[in-house]
């Protein structure tokens, strides 16, 4: 099922509503494969009696293997990894519920994590900072995390700008919304453009800027090229 829209906030939208990657399930897939090999076992090496008696047996084992598959499958169901255009929703629970969210404006960094494999199925891990009391967010099991991560960027851009448009028009800007340190080195005329993303790239290493203000005046900049 869809992420519900009664969860959303007023003006706000969906622009990813992802579920966990298949390999959510792998440990319980793989599980079942020595299920199977005991069952071939039993009719190969086994007969009569004891045959039935193993067969029972090995029918209440795999049972019991599908009733975890299947709540495994509900946990699934009902596990949505959201980007919106104003935050970052992790919700999980079939009956309790937990979440996180994470507003664009507080995300400082995003890392996504891939092994080989990882990398040929593709899921991975995504990490979030964010200036929250929680400092880091980690989700795993991510679809595409290196596209989910341009994707946060690329909302994150827009939501500064849609910030930045209520502010120049005298409209409700949010009271935390961080001033650009970056604006006076994008509006120099005397400095070229690589000139002004190194200065940029010094601020955010430097810890005046984030990297998402980072990103979205790189953006600005490159558009200008």
């Amino acid at each position: 099922m869809p992420y519900p829209r009664r969860l959303l906030n007023e003006g706000e939208d969906v622009a990813l509503d992802l579920r966990p990657h298949w390999w959510f399930f792998a440990h319980h897939i793989f599980t079942g494969v020595p299920l199977l090999v005991v069952f071939f076992l039993i009719i190969v090496s086994t007969s009569g009696d004891a045959q039935r008696n193993l067969l029972w047996v090995w029918l209440v084992l795999a049972i019991a293997w599908v009733i975890w598959l299947g709540l495994k499958y509900l946990a699934w169901n009902f596990t949505h990894f959201v980007v919106t255009t104003d935050r970052v929703v992790f919700r999980t629970g079939v009956l309790g519920k937990r979440g996180v969210e994470i507003p664009l404006d507080r995300i400082n960094n995003i890392n996504f994590r891939q092994n080989i494999f990882e990398r040929i199925i593709g899921a991975g891990d995504l990490e979030i900072e964010s200036a929250g009391k929680d400092g880091q967010s980690t989700f795993s099991n991510v679809r595409h995390p290196d596209g989910v991560q341009q994707e946060v960027y690329r909302q994150a851009e827009v939501n500064a700008r849609k910030r930045a448009g209520w502010s120049g028009t005298g409209g409700p800007a949010p009271a935390t919304a961080p001033a650009s340190p970056a604006a006076p080195v994008a509006s120099n005329p005397d400095k070229s453009v690589p000139e002004q993303l190194e200065q940029l790239a010094s601020l955010r290493d430097r810890g005046i800027i984030t990297a998402v203000e980072f990103e979205a005046k790189k953006a600005q900049l490159l558009e200008r090229m």
